[in-house]
């Protein structure tokens, strides 16, 4: 993290009784809309034009990777360009060495993506975080909270995407999206790090124990509608697909959420696989990156820094959810 714009290679230790993993709030919540007026959690001022913004992500974070998703969903390849950082992440943080996968950054030409936070705000405190979405005409920092990006994504720039057509927030849906996410958000997508981060076997099992419950409860739910939110793909399926396309390979495994794997779960396995073969979203995915980087980057939980060879998992194969849509 930084403390007044200077990088700090060791993170100040929590109080030794705060034992639970604990997600700082992201800094920057501004938004590009299509008009240039405010957002809903800051402020205005960022129109939507084509080749104005730039995304900085990692391959391996599930929170940026939603951003990629989105942005070849839409068809924003050409519209909306993107550096990708180093799978490994130590006392630098986040860096552009380079290697396999790496995009370096042609904005300030950074080697550390702290840099990207200083360049915006010279007296910075907070997480460096993934994703960031660069503003390039007035040089900073619009957002680095996922969750408003890929809103931004979803809507703000239609009169450049090649598929504007495509919507995964109608209106008429949004209820029903925020409370599944929601939910899975404090006990999935973020359960998996309180669990793998967790400090007693008390915070550990309070996780996991939540982290399954609602595994359940999706399989369930998919068992009866072919989407989270109904009878099409919406936000809420994409925002759970970046962690369940991680699950296996490294959650189970890294993190200790090892109770079931996805593949147990016949419904949610279905769909993980419907989603990965949507047209596009393989582009996406780099599997390289996201075990090397868990596996890696994690001296806390893997000291050894071995990377497993397996689970042999087969995204590609068939899925029956068409199922679901002929039986309604």
């Amino acid at each position: 993290m930084m403390i007044e714009g200077v990088w700090q290679p060791v993170e100040p230790k929590n109080d030794a009784k705060d034992v639970a993993f604990r997600r700082p709030e992201t800094s920057f919540r501004n938004w590009v809309t299509a008009d240039g007026a405010p957002g809903s959690t800051g402020t205005g001022g960022f129109r939507a034009e084509s080749r104005r913004y730039h995304l900085y992500v990692s391959h391996a974070c599930p929170w940026a990777h939603r951003t990629m998703i989105f942005r070849a969903l839409k068809g924003l390849e050409d519209v909306i360009s993107v550096s990708v950082v180093h799978w490994y992440m130590a006392e630098s943080g986040w860096t552009f060495e380079p290697g396999k996968g790496v995009v370096p950054d042609p904005v300030i030409n950074a080697s550390y993506l702290h840099e990207i936070y200083k360049a915006a705000e010279p007296n910075f405190t907070g997480r460096v975080t993934v994703p960031v979405l660069w503003d390039l005409h007035t040089g900073t920092i619009v957002s680095n909270e996922s969750s408003e990006i890929i809103r931004m994504l979803n809507s703000a720039f239609d009169a450049f995407a090649a598929h504007p057509e495509r919507d995964y927030c109608p209106a008429e849906l949004m209820d029903e999206i925020d409370a599944v996410n929601e939910r899975i958000y404090h006990t999935l997508n973020n359960g998996v790090y309180k669990s793998g981060f967790a400090r007693s076997q008390e915070a550990y099992e309070m996780a996991v124990t939540d982290l399954f419950e609602t595994m359940d409860w999706l399989d369930d739910r998919l068992s009866r509608q072919r989407y989270l939110a109904g009878d099409r793909i919406t936000e809420a399926d994409w925002r759970l697909f970046t962690t369940l396309l991680r699950f296996d390979p490294v959650y189970h495994g890294h993190f200790k959420c090892n109770i079931r794997r996805l593949i147990d779960y016949p419904n949610l396995w279905d769909h993980t696989r419907e989603l990965y073969q949507v047209p596009g979203v393989t582009s996406t995915i780099d599997h390289w990156h996201i075990k090397t980087h868990y596996y890696g980057s994690h001296a806390t939980v893997n000291p050894t820094g071995i990377v497993p060879k397996g689970p042999d998992i087969d995204f590609t194969a068939p899925h029956d959810r068409g199922r679901l849509e002929a039986a309604a």
